[in-house]
């Protein structure tokens, strides 16, 4: 009720300010544009990158008492979209990503721009965050949405591929169980190997976030991770590797992190 309130207010107080867009309209045509399933030619988008611009801004046109009175789709739209535009951001701010040879991981990752999670800041409903911030302050802790991790690109090959369309409210559900199947379905995200599943690092590093949803009964026990990983590949996973993840001599292995950029080169 107070939120409801104080969007109201800021709407009054701001005569002829344009509802937010939650269509993403502009930044929808980037996406088309620029993404190359499972890539993205940044190399074309550092060339035109207005598009790109005007559509970061956007996420700084809202204030922060609209963003909290949006429905909890909608805000958890805002914030996966957000997170995603302001890599392809850095990505391009940064383009081409060159470091020294001697570097020990990959010499055109994201990880070679100083800072790039918890240095670089950016401007969102009313607010100056970090990709960290964005994560780990809001995604993770507000929504509880194991999903998300399926749909926020860190511009790396080892992770989800960047959906070539935004997030949206009315669909979110349907989008996120997608997000889910395509990144189970590639060699990234999972693989079989005689009787062992390799998975994505992504299911170890955040393995916790998926517990409640995918083995709540396996809480406070030891393998409650394995047992929720078990769980998200029985559900999104291919049907050779759910019918797998359903035998108990089925091994989990996590495979190393690939953090080359996602790059069509």
């Amino acid at each position: 009720m107070i939120w409801s309130i104080l969007v109201a207010l800021s709407a009054l107080a701001v005569p002829g300010a344009a509802a937010f867009d939650h269509a993403y309209t502009q930044y929808a045509e980037v996406l088309r544009e620029f993404v190359r399933p499972p890539r993205v030619d940044y190399g074309a988008l550092a060339r035109r990158r207005t598009g790109l611009d005007v559509a970061v801004d956007a996420f700084a046109a809202p204030g922060e008492a609209e963003e909290r009175g949006w429905t909890r789709d909608e805000r958890l739209a805002f914030w996966i979209n957000a997170y995603n535009a302001f890599t392809l951001r850095a990505i391009v701010d940064h383009y081409p990503i060159r470091a020294p040879w001697l570097t020990l991981q990959p010499r055109n990752s994201i990880r070679q721009i100083d800072g790039v999670w918890t240095k670089l800041t950016w401007r969102a409903a009313g607010r100056t965050l970090t990709l960290d911030d964005i994560e780990h302050k809001l995604l993770r802790p507000e929504f509880k949405e194991p999903r998300v991790h399926f749909a926020i690109n860190c511009a790396s090959a080892g992770c989800p591929p960047l959906a070539a369309d935004p997030y949206r409210a009315g669909t979110l559900d349907t989008q996120l169980d997608a997000a889910a199947r395509r990144y189970l379905a590639s060699p990234q995200g999972l693989k079989i190997q005689g009787d062992v599943l390799l998975v994505s690092k992504i299911l170890e590093w955040y393995g916790e976030d998926f517990v409640a949803r995918f083995a709540p009964d396996a809480a406070g026990r030891p393998d409650r991770v394995e047992r929720a990983v078990r769980s998200v590949i029985e559900r999104f996973g291919p049907s050779a590797a759910a019918e797998l993840a359903r035998k108990p001599a089925t091994r989990i292995r996590f495979m190393d992190y690939d953090w080359s950029l996602n790059d069509v080169k």
